[in-house]
């Protein structure tokens, strides 16, 4: 990598690491938790608290997250938004670019995986209403805790969870939004409510939501552009249905069904009208009906689990889950779908939609290990098939031809406690053992109509995790770790934009996996009033997934690189005298490069397609008997990038968001306001990707007012 990474200012970052870490914030700061030492995190596949691990994690608890998914509306808002090494939120139903630690995230909704990395429709992070969560796990770094898919972290949407007395309980919320200026048509509303009833063994959670969104428009009051292609949260309609029944046999031993569907529509009211990025003229939207079908995600989960937490003296979890989702795209006369055969060139419409469907198990087993004081293993073994093809809509032609992913993969972990529990060494492996199975097909005409051999590749891998924690002081933890993660590449995106004869499946050395690391050490002071953490980390992949944009087609291509990263991330919380008021911040600096001409080394900064901008976050939250707050602002800091297009060098932005929520006792009443100050800005996504694409040259929101009224009873 480039000079920063040298020995002596490698020194001075650490140092600098060590002394932040006396002045800044633990990870579970943005849930205001206190108490970490009790804290599980399921993500983590282990009954141990959170402080017996050597990761990185934050946990965002439910009050935190209705404050954040008040204020953006969505889930991946409310991460973006907390966690200063994501990257800033599209604002659009497509999560393409948008990385934690500079890599894709898994996104899960009770461990079950929700991205589909065959062919990745980017979907992921809107495929359960935001209502029906408890809480997010967060683990940062490249991992395999979760298999497949978590090269830059978890993302883990914990859903709400089993009554715990007799009788019936539930919750309830109605909210309406406005843009600043009050427009007709940039209204929206949500209406939700959650019942839960116990009686005996048998507990029932059932819910609905439904929510209407309007025209989304900057802070010069012009309507933001659509990107009718990729999909839209604005101009849309969703519903979501989920239910949860359980079976307390015993004490110990439990079984849960869960189920969920979610589905969000574009409404296809506007078209978009072309800015101008030389002149700094975002795109805009007009009346007008999109030709095809609007752009849509639709995500059906279905899972049953069985825990029993004093099996043999440790702990059994094991899962069965169904998952699948269709993303349809919007429809154009792109160079892409053109086929002469079927119309003269220029003149073709059609969409793609992606279908995926996952069937999974995953079972492990847990306990202390009574012939060695102080030692936990954890045996498992996870398994899953995923079956994803994209096809034409209109034509009925065959884009990515329906491809089946097999992995089965045993695992086994350890954590070690030593010295009274002061010190801990943990560790495992888990063996990744795939089979991609792609019948012959032939790519579309604008790919050269190229026959393509099918084939049953397959892949292993050997994964490795280890770690030590240190607590050499009461409030001082201590950790360093090293992790591999697993992912396929984007092997849609790959198989449709083959251009060239006598390519066999088999042997294509391009859709082999991407083994990435993640190499980190942090620290953690909690001191009465404040609590810090510094973490600082190094991420790489000999053959990693760039995103590359393709100027003939103008779709994103796969390219197969050397890739590395790293990565500071400090974090402050501290009580302050006036009661109910504590003050936050946040700071993450990354910096990646890829090798570009494939001699080994990197040589080439990641652009704004593959990895996020520094930022500063800092926040005061306030709570006093029926009164909370809170006031919070995101820096996003200019960069240059050296290498790439200076056209898509970053010009930063700053976002102020409040929040106020009042208890009456019939209900909390609630206003919440994003973009506070009205700041004019382009999304970073936008400024940083497609420099002379002047249709995707999109505005942020301006200022959005929100109120709500919520209830539980």
């Amino acid at each position: 990598m480039t000079a920063w990474t040298d020995g002596r200012t490698m020194r001075r970052i650490m140092a600098g690491a060590s002394l932040a870490a006396l002045m800044t914030a633990p990870a579970l700061a943005q849930s205001g938790q206190s108490d970490l030492d009790q804290v599980v995190v399921t993500a983590a596949r282990t009954a141990l608290p959170v402080t017996a691990l050597p990761l990185t994690v934050d946990i965002i608890d439910s009050e935190t997250l209705s404050q954040q998914v008040a204020i953006g509306g969505s889930i991946v808002d409310a991460v973006s938004t907390l966690s200063p090494s994501f990257s800033p939120t599209r604002q659009k139903l497509s999560g393409a670019g948008e990385s934690l630690r500079g890599r894709s995230p898994l996104y899960a909704i009770n461990g079950i995986p929700q991205s589909t990395p065959i062919r990745d429709g980017s979907r992921d992070g809107f495929t359960v209403d935001p209502f029906f969560i408890d809480r997010i796990e967060l683990i940062y770094g490249s991992n395999a805790l979760q298999g497949i898919g978590a090269t830059g972290g978890v993302v883990n949407q914990v859903t709400a969870g089993p009554p715990r007395e007799d009788g019936t309980t539930g919750r309830a919320l109605l909210q309406a939004s406005a843009d600043g200026g009050f427009q007709g048509d940039g209204t929206g509303g949500k209406a939700a409510a959650l019942v839960a009833h116990r009686n005996g063994a048998f507990d029932a959670t059932v819910g609905a939501s439904y929510e209407a969104r309007g025209a989304f428009y900057d802070a010069k009051d012009r309507r933001v552009g659509v990107d009718t292609t990729q999909g839209e949260i604005q101009d849309s309609k969703s519903w979501s249905l989920f239910g949860r029944f359980g079976w307390q046999f015993d004490d110990s031993l439990r079984l849960d069904i869960v189920a969920n569907r979610f589905e969000l529509k574009g409404d296809g009211d506007y078209l978009a009208l072309a800015g101008n990025r030389l002149t700094g003229v975002p795109t805009s939207s007009v009346r007008g009906a999109v030709q095809g079908k609007p752009a849509a995600n639709r995500a059906e989960m279905l899972s049953a689990s069985l825990t029993d937490s004093d099996l043999w003296g440790g702990d059994f979890s094991a899962q069965l889950f169904f998952n699948r989702t269709r993303d349809t795209f919007g429809g154009d006369r792109g160079a892409t779908f053109q086929d002469i055969r079927i119309a003269p060139i220029g003149t073709l419409l059609d969409q793609s939609s992606n279908r995926s469907r996952k069937l999974g198990a995953r079972a492990s087993y847990e306990r202390a290990l009574p012939f060695y004081q102080g030692l936990t293993t954890t045996v498992g073994l996870d398994a899953m098939t995923d079956k994803t093809e994209q096809s034409l809509l209109l034509t009925g032609r065959v884009w990515v031809p329906p491809t089946e992913f097999t992995s089965v993969a045993p695992f086994i972990q350890g954590n070690l406690a030593l010295l009274d529990g002061k010190l801990r060494v943990a560790g495992g492996v888990r063996s990744e053992n795939v089979e991609l199975a792609v019948d012959d097909y032939v790519t579309l005409a604008s790919y050269g109509s190229r026959s393509v051999a099918g084939g049953d590749p397959t892949f292993s891998a050997t994964l490795f995790n280890g770690g030590v924690v240190a607590e050499p002081a009461r409030g001082v933890r201590l950790y360093a770790s090293y992790a591999e993660g697993y992912t396929v590449p984007d092997v849609g995106r790959i198989l449709r934009a083959v251009n060239t004869n006598g390519v066999d499946v088999d042997d294509y050395l391009d859709i082999s996996p991407v083994v990435s690391n993640n190499r980190e050490i942090g620290a953690e002071l909690k001191r009465g009033a404040f609590s810090a953490t510094a973490t600082y980390f190094w991420s790489s992949s000999k053959f990693g997934q760039l995103l590359v944009l393709n100027p003939a087609t103008g779709v994103f291509d796969v390219q197969r690189q050397k890739v590395a990263i790293e990565g500071l991330e400090l974090n402050l919380e501290a009580r302050t005298p006036v009661e109910g008021l504590t003050l936050m911040g946040g700071y993450a600096r990354l910096r990646g490069q890829t090798d570009s001409n494939g001699d080994g080394k990197v040589d080439l900064d990641l652009d704004g397609a593959n990895i996020s901008p520094d930022r500063v976050n800092l926040a005061a939250a306030y709570i006093n008997g029926p009164w909370s707050a809170r006031l919070q602002t995101q820096f996003y800091i200019k960069r240059d990038f050296n290498g790439p297009d200076p056209r898509n060098n970053f010009e930063g932005y700053n976002i102020v968001d409040a929040y106020v929520r009042y208890e009456t006792g019939l209900g909390g009443l609630s206003l919440s306001v994003s973009n506070l100050l009205d700041e004019q800005y382009v999304s970073y996504s936008s400024d940083t990707a497609n420099p002379t694409d002047n249709l995707r040259y999109f505005a942020g929101r301006g200022r959005v007012f929100t109120v709500g009224w919520d209830r539980r009873f």
